[in-house]
């Protein structure tokens, strides 16, 4: 496949994703939200400072090195390419990258507490464990990225991490795929502050993981 190919179908992913987190309902009033996806070993395509109304020739080309290759970004998004990057050079296995305010998560996020695994969902979209907290660092700094650097090593199976005092960084094979986290992870956190209040959310039993992907295996098949 072509360059252009590759990254045009990248783009529409993107725009896919996207809508599908408006859609969902799991966007943060200001619509905050910066998403990316894999090109090849040393590029990224990333939304230029905005995701509402976005269309697929707004993305720019972007080493992993921070240097604009195609296209314009603002300085939000331009300050957050470190960020995504390291996922990618941690992560072979990873196609997007995505990164919200998405409203209950960030609550975890800001009380700095890990947000169990504790919903079918969460386990079905590939967050089987409970979702690690990074320690604060200013925004795009290398505090920050060396945080999340950190925690994936130590983590190599999450696909996702809490930025404290700040938001959801959740990473997939694709854009679609990590949209789906995000709406589960959300969703997730949401069960978990509502169950707080009739007495606290629990644990799954004993072997849901492997049940559930039996059962996954079973309809695919």
């Amino acid at each position: 496949m072509s360059d252009e190919y590759v990254r045009n179908e990248r783009a529409d992913q993107l725009v896919e994703a996207a809508e599908m987190l408006f859609a969902s309902g799991v966007m943060s009033h200001s619509g905050h939200a910066n998403l990316s996806a894999r090109l090849d070993g040393e590029r990224l395509l990333l939304t230029p400072g905005f995701v509402r109304g976005l269309r697929p020739g707004q993305l720019a080309t972007v080493g992993f090195d921070g240097q604009v290759l195609e296209g314009e970004l603002q300085s939000v998004s331009a300050e957050i390419i470190a960020m995504h990057s390291a996922v990618y050079g941690a992560r072979p296995d990873v196609g997007a990258v995505i990164h919200t305010h998405s409203p209950s998560a960030t609550a975890f996020a800001v009380a700095h507490r890990p947000l169990p695994c504790r919903t079918e969902p969460m386990l079905r979209f590939g967050q089987a464990e409970d979702v690690p907290v990074v320690p604060w660092g200013p925004r795009g700094s290398d505090v920050s990225v060396r945080g999340v650097a950190d925690v994936l090593r130590r983590r190599p199976t999450t696909a996702a991490v809490l930025l404290a005092n700040h938001g959801l960084l959740a990473f997939g094979p694709d854009a679609a795929a990590t949209a789906r986290l995000v709406v589960a992870i959300e969703e997730s956190a949401e069960a978990e502050i509502a169950a707080a209040a009739i007495g606290g959310a629990v644990d799954f039993p004993p072997g849901a993981q492997e049940a559930v992907r039996t059962a996954m295996a079973r309809a695919a098949s």
